[in-house]
């Protein structure tokens, strides 16, 4: 093989995507602004009595854009997806969350006082009267509670106690406590009865969001899942806890997955069905198979182990951006620790490269633990593609990617060097637990590897 034959994609970055959409939503933020200061505000801070509430006005204005831009940047919105890659939507999604709280959090202190001290009431029974008798706040009282709740469960000490499909799922009654702020503002927001442009602007933001939701997290899913009809074909024991599901359907070429990314599996095999399953694609897509790999820790692993061959799937996705569209030259350099293999194995097949261009490297605890081992072997032989397992516990003490044997010969970076020639030149495309991604990353770092040229996906949820 030449590398003629596997003419390299352009790189799609998303760099455009990203410029837009981030001016995008910096211009809701300075529109809310504007609005607020054409209604008077900035007068309206120092005047007696009043200046609290102006200010919460504010608060409140900045905090509900920032919640609906939360909402839309995990609506699933195919451009956006690709343009950021989930990962960055993700952690994006986390700061304007924890920002509009607190905003929400301050615009409810700031309401409370600046009417306390208008009417000399004191603040328990200014907020009482507030709940009670003004229309909608008691729909607004019980969503920023659900919010609170929503909130405290994604503090990362929070989340370690909670697993994944728990937490997903009490995550989505955010949104039941956005759609009960919205009466509250309709109601009561001064800049919604007195602005045909702050009510015309508003409208807008909430219908799109709300459209987003229900087109691309409810009807696109759906119909995706109805065209393609995916069902069971195969369940396979991998390794110790490690299974393979292999999935049958139609015209699946025209769902236009990639080596590298993920897709989002309901397996309808009874209770707890409708919870949702981020997993890579652990082979490269053809238009009538699709697997994904999975270690059956808890629960759904013990379900989705079991699922029985002809079980109907329901599908969202293809998301992520740890595609091959990233790579910016002919040399490749492939990382994957424990399950994170999985799409490494999937790019190793679909990946385009000549004999001697692509270099795995697969870190394990034990050699009991080199899941689909079989499959890479047969892949780089046919491929030309050289394979280097690493199995072993890792060091004590300090945080490596190696093996406690090699760390104690190698620094991290020397060892990258030494396995792999001309590593400065290559990309390099890494999946596996957080802090080894972490290890990796600085030893590419300190081996000369430029930071474009490093490609990963990060989900720290």
């Amino acid at each position: 093989m030449t590398p003629d034959r596997f003419p390299l994609p352009r790189p799609r970055d998303g760099v455009l995507g990203r410029a837009v959409t981030a001016a995008l939503a910096c211009a809701t933020v300075l529109v809310v602004a504007a609005l607020w200061v054409s209604a008077g505000g900035p007068a309206a801070l120092g005047a007696d009595g009043t200046g609290l509430v102006t200010a919460a006005r504010l608060t409140g204005l900045v905090a509900a854009d920032l919640l609906l831009l939360q909402v839309l940047a995990m609506a699933r919105v195919p451009w956006v997806e690709r343009a950021w890659g989930q990962d960055r939507l993700a952690r994006i999604h986390r700061l304007l969350g924890f920002t509009s709280f607190w905003l929400m959090t301050a615009h409810v202190v700031l309401v409370v006082a600046g009417y306390a001290a208008s009417t000399g009431t004191g603040v328990p029974a200014q907020l009482a009267d507030l709940v009670v008798r003004y229309p909608g706040m008691l729909l607004a009282a019980a969503g920023t509670a659900l919010l609170a709740l929503v909130v405290v469960l994604s503090v990362r000490a929070a989340r370690r106690r909670v697993r994944y499909e728990n937490w997903h799922l009490l995550h989505l009654y955010a949104y039941l406590g956005v759609g009960l702020a919205v009466p509250h503002q309709l109601w009561n927001g001064a800049h919604f009865v007195t602005s045909a442009a702050a009510s015309a602007y508003w409208w807008t933001l909430w219908g799109a969001a709300a459209a987003a939701l229900v087109v691309f997290r409810v009807g696109r899913p759906l119909w995706l899942s109805r065209r393609h009809r995916l069902t069971v074909a195969e369940v396979r024991h991998e390794a110790s806890d490690v299974y393979s599901v292999h999935l049958s359907g139609r015209r699946l070429d025209r769902l236009a997955a990639r080596s590298g990314q993920f897709l989002t599996w309901r397996l309808r095999t009874g209770r707890g069905w409708s919870r949702a399953h981020p997993f890579s694609l652990s082979a490269a897509p053809r238009a009538d198979r699709l697997r994904f790999t999975f270690r059956s820790a808890g629960d759904d692993g013990a379900r989705l182990a079991g699922a029985v061959p002809g079980t109907a799937v329901l599908i969202e996705g293809p998301f992520g951006t740890l595609t091959e569209g990233r790579r910016r030259g002919e040399r490749v350099l492939l990382m994957a620790a424990g399950i994170g293999i999985t799409p490494m194995r999937a790019l190793l097949e679909g990946m385009r490269y000549a004999d001697s261009e692509l270099t795995l490297i697969y870190r394990a605890s034990s050699a009991d633990e080199l899941v689909l081992r079989d499959e890479i072997d047969a892949i780089a032989a046919e491929r030309g593609a050289q394979v280097i397992y690493l199995p072993g516990p890792p060091p004590s003490g300090r945080a490596s990617w190696l093996t406690a044997e090699l760390a104690e010969r190698h620094t991290d970076h020397e060892a990258l060097t030494e396995l792999v020639p001309e590593l400065a030149g290559r990309d390099v495309f890494l999946c596996g637990p957080p802090p080894w991604m972490a290890a990796v990353r600085a030893a590419l770092r300190a081996a000369g590897v430029p930071a474009r040229q490093i490609h990963d996906e990060r989900f720290g949820w």
